[in-house]
């Protein structure tokens, strides 16, 4: 597939979006919206056969859900991933990890967004107080079992795609 143009649409602090005319293999004209977004880090904190979870509310889908601690540099800052992920997870939670190993890297929506996420999985926990962003004050977490984090996918209080499949980098680590 070639991409004949390019021309952004939209642009703010966390997004752009572009329109891209392409010519498919066959030669057929074709057009792509697409999302471009930074790439951010999910962490997932283990501990004691469960994991940490925050919930917040989603304004694009009008609902609180739990996830695992996720995000991205804001506009004026950066650094690794590594420390992006060892950041969400004190920034929402208060917890300070002894131990961060990244699982993988995957795209939650490659069909509309250039956005990857890099997976990380965090252990040897200590609490402390969560430094949530203005944009996160209604944010909660705490701590729940392999098998009510399972029972919440079923029952659809965690429906962050993300999240979902961060879990499966778990179970495949454990080599199950």
């Amino acid at each position: 597939m070639e991409t004949v143009s390019s021309r952004e649409v939209y642009r703010n602090p966390w997004m752009a979006v572009r329109e891209d005319a392409i010519r498919r293999p066959d030669g057929s004209a074709g057009l792509y919206g697409v999302i471009d977004k930074p790439d951010f880090a999910l962490i997932v904190p283990a501990a004691d056969a469960g994991f940490w979870l925050v919930e917040q509310y989603r304004y694009p889908v009008r609902r609180r859900a739990w996830e695992f601690p996720q995000g991205s540099w804001p506009a004026h800052a950066g650094g690794s991933q590594t420390e992006l992920a060892r950041a969400e997870l004190r920034e929402e939670t208060g917890l300070r990890a002894a131990d961060v190993r990244q699982l993988g890297h995957f795209y939650g929506a490659y069909g509309l967004s250039s956005q990857g996420c890099d997976l990380y999985l965090a252990t040897g926990l200590t609490a402390g107080q969560p430094e949530r962003e203005d944009t996160e004050q209604d944010m909660v977490h705490a701590w729940f079992s392999e098998a009510d984090f399972l029972r919440m996918i079923q029952h659809g209080e965690i429906v962050d795609a993300a999240t979902i499949a961060a879990y499966t980098f778990v179970v495949l680590d454990r080599g199950l």
